[in-house]
């Protein structure tokens, strides 16, 4: 199937694929890697330009940088952000780890920041510590329903994973904490029998986390919410921006997360699934044991935030029969550090499938629909150039945009393949990994579809692979929870084949003829789809406890979720009838769309 994008004679359909792409995209990713590039930065400014001088050189029609004015958030140099323990007399006799140790050869390197989580608030709060498990809505209910802690006025310290951070640190806002501390455990991020970088890819004991803390909710740019963050819009002020948190909130390593809790008081871990791989009772407290009593937690988070300029790298191929129509393929470029898996090995793919097109086009090929390439810049920071692009041409793209493939961290395991997308795209992922031979060993002869079905079969139908429905976390968040526009994410087992797939949804979706029937269809379906559209997508959305999770009628689930947490049973239930009156309609409402095209 790669032959689309290569001469036969470089194309091997028994083995699969050749070695050429993936020299090219192991060439991409080194190149993509060789210095930070952190949104906002000189260093990827620099990379959007090189992406852009690519693109031209493979023959893209056109090939722009766009940018856009957003609020950025970074370590303040000059007073590092840490956490201390102190006696009590104030003294610090602890201090969190300002740096990570840099990777052998990497210690010359200049522009890598030291960890922080984007957009904290600035503080000094000094409290006792509590641990909260994952930070969850059940964790907090765990706390202070059945075991009466209350974590107001204490510093909370939480393990990654599960959901979202930033719903971590909203959660403990909603508890009204002091601030939260966030480490990455061993049970969460240790395979059992590898080592830790750099004997094994085992997460080292002094690496850390980085990762932005806003609560969002495809809002975009905090400070130009639902709109783009150009020259000529109203922007709010820094303390009434959207989703910023309230409360400061620093990541830690595993090995000075250790420190804090190894001599936590209070009451015993409720039960076993509090508990992680560090060598520690894994106690709740709060504070600590009664020979440590006196001391405190302090944490010490001085990160600014500031209005900073981005740039997208946009391309275009023009449709040679429906130039109005437009499949876009976009991933981020940005990252909190070197980005060798997120987001480079999506980046690398994006490059390939740019040149393998340009190649196509020096022969005289021009794709059925306008195929659109985007380079996306501070996705780290809350999808934001995703988002603005997607803000400032909403009006077009939902008129226009046939579908959104994303290719953020195209290669992140060595198992199986992992898709999530819109359920409008379902069979065509099925067809396509039928026709793709599986990678693995063991599957020789075989598709890709059958060794996914082996190894991942769906919870719903065992005859199928597992394909998750789309959460957030990544680009496709404004083109299918804002826009309703058919989007999907594929992640792939080996290098081998992870453009793979990916790349053969694209010339389906941009090449596919459509007659006079299905022409309808596609254009009900848009429109069928842009019925759900709310603040949240009726049908599939993000859950409000947890960004990165897809939920099947979220504002049910949600209003079910609330009742045993609210005081008054009765409003309780009167939201989850109103949900699902909401739901009904809009079903109601899109059945119309529907009537007489069917």
């Amino acid at each position: 199937m790669y032959n689309v994008f290569l001469s036969v004679s470089v194309y091997h359909p028994i083995s699969g694929l050749s070695c050429a792409p993936i020299l090219r995209c192991c060439a991409f990713s080194s190149s993509f890697t060789t210095f930070p590039h952190v949104a906002g930065t000189e260093q990827n400014l620099r990379l959007a330009k090189q992406i852009q001088n690519q693109w031209k050189t493979f023959g893209l029609d056109t090939a722009e940088l766009v940018h856009y004015d957003v609020l950025l958030s970074y370590p303040n140099q000059s007073a590092p952000n840490y956490i201390s323990i102190t006696d009590d007399g104030g003294k610090e006799i602890f201090n969190s780890s300002l740096f990570e140790p840099s990777p052998e050869g990497y210690a010359n390197i200049s522009g890598v920041l030291p960890p922080y989580n984007a957009f904290s608030a600035q503080g000094e709060p000094q409290a006792d510590l509590v641990y909260v498990n994952y930070g969850r809505t059940e964790d907090f209910l765990k706390l202070e329903r059945e075991m009466g802690i209350n974590c107001t006025g204490k510093i909370l310290i939480a393990r990654y994973g599960k959901i979202f951070r930033g719903n971590k640190v909203k959660n403990a806002m909603l508890a009204g904490a002091k601030g939260i501390i966030l480490y990455s455990d061993p049970a969460d991020y240790c395979a059992p029998g590898v080592k830790p970088y750099p004997d094994g890819w085992n997460l080292p004991g002094l690496g850390v986390q980085r990762g932005n803390v806003l609560n969002l909710n495809g809002a975009g740019d905090p400070l130009t919410p639902g709109y783009p963050a150009k020259d000529y819009m109203f922007r709010l002020e820094v303390n009434d921006g959207v989703g910023i948190p309230t409360i400061p909130v620093h990541p830690i390593s595993y090995h000075d997360a250790e420190v804090l809790l190894r001599f936590m008081g209070g009451s015993a871990a409720p039960d076993q699934s509090w508990k992680g791989n560090l060598n520690i009772s894994y106690n709740v407290g709060p504070g600590f044991l009664d020979h440590y009593s006196t001391r405190k937690v302090k944490m010490h988070v001085h990160s600014t935030s500031q209005i900073t300029r981005i740039y997208n790298v946009i391309g275009s191929i023009k449709g040679a029969v429906e130039p109005d129509r437009y499949v876009i393929l976009g991933g981020h470029r940005d990252s909190w550090v070197f980005g060798g898996i997120d987001p480079t090995t999506g980046a690398a793919v994006l490059q390939e499938v740019a040149r393998g097109f340009g190649k196509m086009m020096e022969k005289g090929w021009r794709p059925r629909r306008t195929i659109i390439f985007a380079s996306w810049d501070a996705e780290e920071f809350g999808l934001l150039g995703s988002t603005e692009w997607a803000e400032e041409n909403s009006k077009l793209l939902q008129t226009r945009a046939v579908a959104y493939i994303n290719t953020d961290s195209s290669i992140e395991g060595n198992y199986t393949l992992r898709v999530d997308c819109t359920p409008l795209l379902n069979q065509l992922v099925y067809n396509l990994t039928k026709e793709v031979s599986s990678p693995d060993e063991g599957y020789e002869g075989k598709s890709l579809y059958e060794s996914w079905l082996e190894k991942d079969p769906s919870s719903e139908n065992k005859q199928r692979p597992r394909i998750n429905k789309l959460g957030s976390g990544s680009d496709f968040e404004a083109f299918f929870q804002r826009l309703g526009i058919a989007s999907g994410r594929v992640r792939y087992t080996k290098n081998r084949v992870s453009q793979n797939a990916c790349l053969n949804l694209l010339p389906r979706l941009v090449s596919k003829k459509v007659v006079r029937f299905r022409y309808i269809c596609t254009t009900s379906l848009i429109i069928f789809a842009s019925v759900f559209l709310l603040c949240r997508h009726i049908v599939f959305a993000p859950s409000s406890r947890n960004k990165y999770a897809g939920m099947s009628f979220p504002g049910i689930y949600d209003a079910l979720f609330d009742i045993g947490s609210r005081g008054d049973p009765h409003k309780a239930w009167k939201d989850v009838k109103r949900q699902i009156s909401i739901a009904a309609f809009t079903v109601q409402a899109a059945a119309g769309i529907l009537e007489g095209v069917l």
